[in-house]
């Protein structure tokens, strides 16, 4: 399976074959590809393989990436056996319509039930994803969509805009004009949506996400805090705290590398831990706190990055509270611009 498994730990700069025995892991993630068309008893493989050279937390934040219609009432009850205790659970949206122009496995009736499998077999730890910006979508349907996600009442939200892949079938439907260009305009209501629709009952602690109070997703603030991860499989990438590398992402390849080397690693780089700081906890609603920025690079943040800082406060995209750094809600709306600013 071309997915990918990863293992986040706090310690160590060195890589996961050196350091496996001992190192501490509080989050595990399927992810990937489908990981959850692997059977409970592959799954078990895999964790009793990690519990076995790494020291795992009892209290481990273990999530599975799962699509609508790949699981059954007897999978599901087997991963909560195996302690898998979050689904990240990729419903996309509850439009038939837009589904299929998505190309996706599954009607808005599949992602229903398997929600309804998912609190049957004892989840009580939820995560939607949820596309916006489709082509041809309105802010009606957005808000139909949201309705509906709500009333389910899951403990996450993941809001990614959709993104065109060329070599996709929708890729070209766009270019021959066979589908209208997705509206940016209409994509940021829709976002703006979203920040008023789940205030009540989800705080936002990313730009992207939103989770009930003690629901945030461990394992991906990690990614934000610039925190170590090993990367296990086909694809999978890794971070060490200085250098970033990834394996092979053709499955003949991986295996040959395993098999011969006993290492799939296709390429590392070192990494701006400056930049990389600053545009990642800025993702963060909480955002950077000077203090850190100070322990970790010795230099004062506004000093630094003075000029940057000032034409974004000007434009009203970031301000200052509390000793910390952070976008404004203008200012997550026009991310990719203030990130741009640090690259």
């Amino acid at each position: 399976m071309g997915g990918q498994f990863d293992g986040v730990r706090s310690t160590s700069r060195n890589s996961p074959a050196a350091n496996a025995a001992g190192s501490d892991i509080d989050t595990i993630y399927f992810g990937g590809g489908t990981p959850s068309l692997l059977e409970p008893s592959q799954v078990k493989r895999i964790l009793d393989t990690v519990r076995g050279k790494f020291g795992v937390a009892a209290d481990a934040e273990i999530t599975m990436e799962m699509n609508p219609a790949t699981v059954s009432a007897e999978s599901l009850a087997g991963y909560r056996e195996l302690d898998v205790n979050r689904a990240s659970f990729g419903v996309q949206t509850f439009n038939d319509r837009d589904l299929k122009l998505l190309a996706r496995g599954h009607d808005a009736n599949d992602a229903r039930e398997t929600f309804r499998l998912l609190r049957e077999a004892g989840f009580a730890n939820v995560s939607f994803d949820l596309i916006a910006g489709l082509p041809g979508q309105t802010l009606d349907d957005w808000e139909r969509n949201l309705d509906e996600a709500l009333a389910m009442q899951p403990e996450h939200l993941s809001l990614y805009l959709l993104e065109i892949h060329e070599g996709t079938p929708l890729a070209e439907q766009l270019r021959s004009g066979r589908r209208p260009m997705p509206d940016e305009d209409a994509a940021a209501q829709m976002y703006e949506a979203l920040l008023d629709r789940t205030a009540a009952d989800y705080k936002q602690y990313e730009i992207s996400n939103f989770a009930r109070p003690g629901f945030e997703s461990a394992h991906n603030t990690k990614y934000w805090r610039l925190d170590p991860v090993y990367g296990f499989g086909v694809s999978a990438h890794s971070f060490d705290g200085a250098e970033r590398y990834w394996n092979e992402r053709d499955t003949a390849a991986y295996v040959r590398g395993i098999e011969g080397s006993a290492s799939a690693e296709a390429g590392r780089e070192c990494v701006d831990q400056v930049s990389e700081f600053i545009f990642l906890g800025l993702r963060l609603n909480r955002g950077i706190g000077l203090d850190e920025y100070q322990r970790r690079f010795g230099r004062d943040l506004r000093e630094a990055h003075r000029a940057e800082l000032d034409r974004l406060s000007d434009a009203g995209l970031v301000e200052f509270a509390g000793g910390r750094l952070m976008l404004t809600r203008r200012g997550m709306l026009f991310s990719n611009e203030v990130f741009a600013e640090f690259v």
